[in-house]
């Protein structure tokens, strides 16, 4: 089965961390995609970084996809529209925003007019910086199905979770498992390389996701296990993502 590889919250601050990412998958024959945050946490927008911004555009023609990751990829960076949070009981929010991200499941907090007003924004941006879009994907793969229509109306055609690539504007959905690590903990680490260890064996029955965060590579065991999972995927890569429902 095929292995997409994609290099997750690309940004200016973590331009030297990109590079390195794009040398680990240049050096395996894969273009990995680029998952770009607009305005990371606020305080990185990509509008004043013109040679990130050029850097982007000349791996886009050089056939690394690139797809739009959020606006802020931050749930706590202020809301555009007042009232517009998304009630929801606190166990859910405390388990997307403490259990599956740092505080970083940027849409799962919000309805269905802001997070509309952040992707509207996000392309926008995108378009006026001459960088095309190839999908979305949401931070922490945290997409309430309330926004598929959202996606759908803007004829963005791929998305993901956890489980699944999608697309929103037919519904055709493909099973799909992500590897990557965490490393917010130890256990959190040592979890995640288990996970991605015992989750090879599904290469069999599914398409693969190899998703590499740039913060995650500054941990020596991170390192080592994305080098070795890399080099295990050697020859299956895929380039465009979505090649991935196209699996037998």
């Amino acid at each position: 089965m095929p292995v997409h590889v994609s290099i997750h919250d690309v940004c200016p601050p973590f331009s030297m961390e990109v590079e390195y990412a794009l040398l680990l998958c240049r050096a395996r024959g894969v273009k990995p995609a680029l998952l770009v945050v607009p305005n990371h946490h606020g305080r990185a927008p990509l509008a004043e970084a013109q040679g990130f911004v050029r850097r982007l555009r000349d791996l886009s023609l050089e056939g690394s996809e690139i797809l739009l990751h959020g606006l802020y990829h931050s749930s706590a960076f202020g809301s555009e529209l007042a009232g517009s949070r998304d009630s929801q009981p606190r166990a859910a929010r405390f388990f997307r925003q403490r259990i599956a991200s740092a505080g970083e499941a940027e849409f799962g907090e919000l309805d269905e007019r802001e997070g509309a007003a952040r992707l509207d924004l996000g392309l926008r941006l995108f378009a006026e910086l001459g960088l095309p879009v190839r999908g979305f994907v949401p931070p922490a793969w945290i997409l309430p199905s309330r926004f598929l229509p959202t996606l759908a109306k803007r004829q963005i055609r791929y998305t993901e979770n956890h489980f699944a690539v999608v697309d929103p504007v037919t519904g055709r959905q493909r099973a799909s498992a992500v590897m990557n690590f965490a490393t917010r903990s130890r256990i959190r680490l040592l979890t995640s390389v288990a996970w991605t260890r015992a989750a090879r064996a599904l290469r069999a029955h599914v398409p693969l996701r190899i998703a590499i965060h740039p913060a995650d590579l500054r941990n020596p065991l991170a390192l080592r296990e994305t080098i070795r999972l890399l080099d295990w995927a050697r020859g299956d890569f895929v380039d465009g993502v979505e090649q991935l429902f196209d699996a037998p």
